[in-house]
């Protein structure tokens, strides 16, 4: 499944979805302000996660609460199921 695909999966409102959609933004955007601490670093989101639905499965499974936000555990590694997690902005 192509990541930014035109199906309706219903979760483009949900703000789970917009975390999925920050990361791509980050890693794959030149346009993105944050692009030089992610994808201008090498950083990128691993293809599984292409598909926001995965990820959703994924997030819902491990954790994800509203108000969390995600974290790479090796802040030089890739957003991957290995090295993500969600945690508050103090952790």
């Amino acid at each position: 499944m192509e990541k930014h695909s035109s199906y309706k999966h219903g979760l483009s409102r949900l703000p789970l979805y917009a975390v999925w959609n920050g990361m791509h933004y980050r890693c794959e955007s030149t346009n993105s302000p944050a692009y030089k601490h992610y994808g201008g670093r090498g950083i990128s989101v691993c293809e599984e996660w292409g598909d926001v639905i995965t990820f959703y499965s994924w997030a819902i499974r491990n954790g994800y609460k509203k108000g969390l936000t995600i974290d790479r555990i090796n802040n030089d590694g890739n957003y991957e199921p290995g090295n993500c997690r969600f945690a508050d902005r103090k952790t």
